[in-house]
């Protein structure tokens, strides 16, 4: 019979979501990893299989709380509005982040292709989930199901730019401009009367 768990699970996963959202996978080394997590090797093992199982899960937790932003927006605030403040939230302001961290999807996709490609794509796929969410919101705001599509993919494009320069630590009025910026791109290109209803 398996022994129960004696550390608080979830915790301990977001603390590891938060070393490799700063360090990255490869320079997150186990006992960096043990020591943030408060936790033995045995039960890391125990609970997450190794160090890859648990990066998998760090970047479903990532994903999760960052479609969970664009989710509660939704519920509050008519659609553009909403992927307004996902923006502002996620890109400005990350929870339980720093912005200069970037986004733990954008920073896998990068650094593990060509490493370990299956890494590499599950964030891909992860992020792939957030621009769909975007497509939702485009398709509530009135947009047709071809130019929703265009203009997500548009999202993503930027989206992922931001996070990039993020890493640069650029000025957060900077980060606030271009996101205004985008915002304004997308509105011209939403025909007014989509705007209207």
């Amino acid at each position: 019979m398996a022994r129960p768990l004696e550390f608080d699970r979830d915790a301990a996963l977001d603390r590891a979501m938060r070393v490799f959202w700063r360090q990255g996978y490869q320079a997150a080394s186990l006992p960096d990893l043990l020591t943030e997590m408060a936790i033995s090797r045995s039960s890391l093992y125990a609970a997450f299989g190794d160090k890859r199982g648990l990066m998998l899960e760090c970047l479903d937790l990532f994903a999760h709380r960052t479609l969970q932003i664009l989710s509660r927006a939704r519920t509050g605030q008519p659609p553009l509005e909403a992927l307004r403040h996902f923006f502002d939230r996620s890109v400005v302001d990350p929870p339980g982040g720093k912005a200069e961290w970037g986004c733990l999807l954008v920073n896998t996709v990068l650094e593990m292709a060509d490493v370990d490609n299956g890494l590499s794509a599950h964030a891909a796929a992860r992020l792939a989930q957030v621009q769909a969410g975007f497509e939702d919101c485009l398709r509530d705001a009135g947009c047709p199901p071809a130019q929703a599509d265009e203009l997500a993919a548009f999202l993503m494009l930027v989206n992922q730019g931001l996070r990039v320069s993020s890493r640069r630590a650029q000025p957060l009025q900077a980060r606030r401009d271009q996101i205004a910026t985008t915002f304004r791109v997308l509105s011209a290109a939403i025909p007014t009367e989509v705007l209207s209803t």
